[in-house]
């Protein structure tokens, strides 16, 4: 994979590409850093409430870059963008709802989430890796992507004139137009988002796209926000406790380490970077934990997590760099104390999101389905594992969406539910058991030559 990167892990562009390139992780992963406190404004109580909203989201951000610094350089060093993660939404809408307070969506979990940094420090997910290999790591990987089908298209057909412009921009300087010129091949992603987001706002001042329309650009909330906004550390006020979203909480963690680990295979591989091994996954996971730790204390009111975004822009881009991804982060950290900066980020149509998200995310799934080179996929052993966990990946979440399951205790109930609607802890879950009891050679599983690649 090495050989087709323009820039491989080690390697330090330009300073001027370097910052631009910086820039574009920063763009992919605004999506989900604005998504997050934009679901849970309502829990919170600040959906009627643009400026603490406009802070909510600089928190995120700046936390994102200190994170993110601290796990390429002290973590497990690959180019990973760490931020807010999906799998902290149904524990903190739960914990808000059990404190009847706003701000206890930012406090009640400030103490609990050491839990994966002790885990991982503690070297446990580095020995399970034994029990991980491709028919594992595969559809796990590919999950990550698949599971966010939901907020893909349906998002970019709120305005399909929009939503299709970035999906077929990004198709564009990213496939076809990648060997006309060095800013198509770098910089795709962000050209098409850039430009997508001026047409809307083009058409928002002709009218064409008024108020209220879903790609309507504002600059209301822009005006209406500080120029200067520090984040400091428990700036909502002091934590509170309760046994049950200690509980619910720690479903969360569970989900969230599956994820990365499958996202540091897929990172490393698109980066040029050896295969993880135990001390990778070890201190990457131990540094999340830290990493919540930060994101706790500042009151995110979510926690952190390595972002499945920016492997797909380094899959795009060819970038695989380090630097780039520490320059993305000093840039988040510097602009996220701009008030007005972050708001512009709340003025980016759905539409837009959307895009970007059906043309990056199916990169993911693509890269945990590489992993099948590996793998003999005339064993009917191998298929039948693949299939199963892929489909109980994708069916699973969609009975827990419609059923609460009801185990008496309320921390069971809660770690059940939690973990059974996220696809890929489902699908991880199904491929190691599987996998690990089935019989099968190493080289039929494709242990002898994934060890060797």
């Amino acid at each position: 994979m090495s050989r087709n990167l323009i820039y491989g892990i080690d390697d330090r562009p330009p300073a001027l590409e370097t910052v631009f390139l910086g820039f574009q992780h920063y763009l992919t992963m605004f999506g989900s850093t604005v998504a997050i406190p934009l679901i849970l404004a309502e829990s919170f109580g600040i959906a009627d409430d643009p400026a603490r909203l406009a802070q909510l989201i600089g928190t995120m951000f700046f936390v994102s870059g200190i994170t993110t610094l601290l796990q390429t350089t002290l973590g497990n060093r690959l180019p990973l963008v760490q931020g807010g993660t999906f799998s902290f939404l149904a524990p903190a809408a739960a914990i808000c709802g059990m404190a009847g307070v706003a701000e206890a969506g930012f406090e009640v979990k400030i103490q609990h989430v050491q839990g994966e940094m002790i885990v991982g420090y503690s070297g446990l997910v580095g020995r399970l890796l034994r029990f991980v290999g491709p028919v594992t790591i595969a559809p796990t990987i590919a999950l990550i992507g698949l599971s966010l089908f939901g907020i893909g298209a349906p998002k970019a057909g709120t305005h399909w004139g929009i939503g299709g412009l970035t999906i077929v921009l990004i198709i564009l300087f990213s496939q076809y137009m990648k060997r006309t010129h060095r800013a198509f091949e770098l910089f795709p992603v962000m050209l098409a988002i850039l430009l997508a987001w001026g047409a809307s706002y083009g058409l928002s001042a002709a009218g064409v796209f008024p108020e209220g329309h879903v790609a309507h650009v504002s600059g209301e909330n822009v005006a209406r926000a500080d120029w200067l906004f520090l984040p400091l550390p428990f700036q909502w006020g002091a934590p509170r406790f309760e046994v049950a979203a200690i509980v619910g909480m720690l479903a969360g963690f569970v989900a969230s380490m599956v994820e990365s680990v499958g996202d540091y295979y897929a990172c490393a591989r698109l980066a040029g970077a050896p295969v993880p091994d135990r001390k990778v996954i070890d201190r990457g996971i131990g540094m999340e934990g830290v990493g919540c730790l930060v994101a706790a204390v500042f009151g995110t009111g979510n926690g952190t997590t390595s972002y499945s975004e920016n492997i797909g822009a380094i899959g795009l881009t060819r970038v695989g760099a380090r630097r780039v991804v520490q320059a993305g982060a000093v840039l988040m950290i510097v602009l996220a104390t701009v008030g007005k900066f972050g708001a512009v980020f709340t003025t980016i149509p759905d539409p837009i999101v959307g895009g970007m998200y059906c043309a990056m995310f199916g990169m993911i799934a693509s890269v945990g389905l590489s992993n099948l080179q590996f793998v003999d996929l005339n064993s009917a052993r191998n298929l039948f594992i693949l299939g199963f966990a892929l489909f109980m990946g994708l069916s699973v979440p969609q009975y827990f969406a419609a059923h609460r399951v009801e185990l008496g205790p309320e921390w069971l109930t809660n770690i059940v539910n939690t973990i059974g609607s996220i696809g890929m802890a489902v699908g991880a879950a199904a491929a190691l058991v599987l996998d690990n009891t089935i019989p099968g050679t190493d080289e039929e599983r494709g242990l002898t030559a994934w060890k060797q690649g």
